[in-house]
């Protein structure tokens, strides 16, 4: 891996979103409204039902900062993808001398950045908002926002393969892949919610294996070293094959002469 051409892809990537204050804006405006709406449909089961719902807050709040950080990792890939398809220097890009490897590392790191400045600004309005406090989860963040990333990061590599391989007309899907799996991923019910028949379906994602570990330390304090291994270990399976086939689409759409495609309106 080239550290310097991985820089030189990460700062390119940056300097858009520092000369259009627009991309900066929508860094943090969707995560602060679902922060909004949730954090108060939360205050509302705590205060109005009780009871059970005594947990509704941190249950509700938690999801959506982990949520982001499993989709921003998503999106780091895929719109750092998209930005060289809308300014058509994707071309320039794979002609130069720049490995695969190259390239998805640096859009990892867009991803990296995303997610801070994201957690930065949920994770500071959450405490005077909710009084919910994201460091409570303690040594269990590290192993939660790794499994997280890893998913992130293949289901962004999935997202690109689907553009480069059917167009611009795939391009909807930078935002709907991560979506199509919420409802199995378990990010605000637990797994048990579901019907029998999709429970098993659900355990296969690595993202319900951390949803439900992290409702486990908010309710009982206890951290399952179980649940991470699963999630781990099913991280490293969807990892490796979103990345081979990233790379034979890639492959594929280079001798195919597919790219040229993409880039063109």
């Amino acid at each position: 891996m080239n550290l310097r051409a991985v820089g030189a892809l990460v700062l390119r990537y940056l300097f858009l979103y520092t000369r259009n204050y627009v991309r900066l804006v929508e860094v943090a405006f969707w995560p602060l409204m679902e922060l909004l709406v949730w954090g108060f449909l939360s205050l509302h089961l705590k205060n109005d039902i009780g009871g059970a719902a005594a947990n509704a807050v941190s249950y509700l709040i938690g999801a959506i900062i982990l949520w982001e950080v499993m989709f921003r990792a998503q999106q780091g890939v895929a719109i750092s993808f998209l930005e060289d398809v809308w300014t058509r220097n994707l071309l320039n890009i794979f002609v130069a001398p720049i490995r695969t490897a190259d390239y998805i590392a640096a859009t990892f790191a867009v991803g990296l950045v995303r997610i801070a400045a994201t957690l930065v600004v949920l994770a500071g309005l959450a405490w005077p908002l909710y009084h919910f406090n994201l460091f409570e989860l303690r040594i269990a963040l590290l192993p939660f926002f790794a499994n997280l990333l890893l998913f992130g990061w293949s289901m962004g590599m999935i997202s690109v393969s689907l553009i480069v391989r059917w167009g611009q007309a795939a391009e909807g899907l930078a935002w709907a892949v991560p979506f199509l799996i919420q409802p199995l991923a378990c990010v605000f019910y637990p797994v048990k919610t579901l019907p029998e028949w999709l429970q098993p379906v659900a355990l296969a994602l690595p993202c319900s294996h951390v949803f439900e570990g992290m409702r486990e330390v908010v309710e009982h304090g206890t951290f399952s070293w179980s649940r991470m291994g699963w999630a781990l270990g099913l991280n490293a399976l969807y990892f490796a094959l979103a990345a081979a086939v990233f790379a034979g689409i890639l492959r594929y759409s280079r001798n195919r002469g597919l790219l040229t495609r993409v880039t063109s309106h």
